[in-house]
């Protein structure tokens, strides 16, 4: 037996004896409990310090395990798990009479997903049932896409991590509403609304009134955010930002894709003009700009194309947090 199959039999029998277990999804790294023990998911809401109304995502171990956890599944359910399944989406569905309360926070709906990671499936199928679990961090903060990352905010809080190397994808799995007969996107991820549309044949946008009704994770104005403060510059206005924070001395971090603009003295950190390459850098380099303790990032707003929309929603929400 390897040392990581050793450490998954290990993280499912903490799971088995209500323990909280932090380990790798292709999304970001999840804190997990038995979804079916009330106890062990309150210590997850304790962890986080995250409000109880606000409901957790359950991971499952593959699509067969959808109708246990929801009922009144809508065909349009089932498709999108053979497509997107295992993978970071999840669906907001009706709840099976099984789901907890504390889940759920109080609401008659329950958001799930199959992770694809091939240590987080394995979790899940030695565990032999649904897990709980969303980011491993404190509530509002940035997600984690290393185990170190869990160490350094979790530490000893955690009952084990499970380290599975960095996150493959870096954002939060899109979610996706079938309460109602139009589905909608509740929050934006890798699974992008044309990939959605298309494996429906309908069109399937952003929920608005929808959205306002539903709690649903990382909804929330203000989220996703380092303890420093962040500012968004247009890119026209990039350079002039950084000058006016240089004269009020303060310690100014840019975080840029497509300015070079080292002449000025600031510290620079440069991530790829690709979306998907900046999605997967993006928390990791936030993680490290806040550790060093400047006084501002001053970050450069990214393109306003549809590709862009997951990254885009973190960052707005993440500079709301500052406002």
């Amino acid at each position: 037996m390897t040392a990581m199959r050793e450490d998954i039999a290990r993280a499912a029998g903490c799971l088995r004896a209500g323990l909280v277990v932090a380990f790798p999804t292709e999304t970001v790294y999840g804190l997990g409990a038995d979804a079916l023990n009330p106890r062990a998911v309150a210590r997850i809401f304790a962890i986080k310090r995250r409000p109880p109304d606000h409901p957790l995502i359950v991971h499952l171990p593959d699509a067969s395990y959808l109708e246990r956890w929801a009922r009144d599944i809508p065909d349009a359910a089932y498709r999108l798990a053979e497509k997107f399944w295992p993978g970071p989406l999840t669906l907001i569905l009706k709840r099976a009479r099984i789901v907890p309360d504390s889940i759920t926070g109080g609401q008659d709906s329950v958001g799930l997903r199959v992770p694809g990671h091939p240590v987080a499936l394995a979790l899940l199928q030695q565990f032999g049932g649904a897990v709980a679990a969303p980011s491993a961090n404190r509530f509002g903060h940035v997600s984690p896409t290393t185990a170190q990352h869990v160490r350094d905010e979790l530490g000893e809080e955690v009952d084990m991590i499970l380290d599975g190397g960095p996150c493959r994808v870096g954002l939060e799995s899109t979610i996706v509403s079938l309460l109602d007969a139009q589905p909608v996107i509740l929050r934006p991820g890798a699974i992008s609304p044309p990939q959605l549309s298309a494996a429906l044949g309908v069109a399937v946008g952003l929920g608005g009134v929808e959205e306002k009704r539903l709690r649903a994770p990382g909804l929330l104005a203000a989220h996703y955010a380092p303890s420093t403060p962040l500012c968004i510059a247009a890119r026209e206005n990039l350079e002039q930002q950084i000058r006016a924070l240089l004269a009020q001395n303060k310690r100014v971090a840019v975080i840029a894709c497509t300015q070079r603009m080292e002449i000025i003295p600031a510290h620079y950190y440069f991530l790829s003009s690709d979306p998907v390459s900046y999605a997967h850098d993006l928390y990791a380099t936030l993680r490290a700009a806040d550790a060093a303790r400047y006084d501002v990032l001053l970050l450069e707003a990214v393109p306003e194309d549809e590709a862009w929309l997951a990254v885009r929603d973190r960052l707005t929400r993440a500079a709301q947090a500052h406002q």
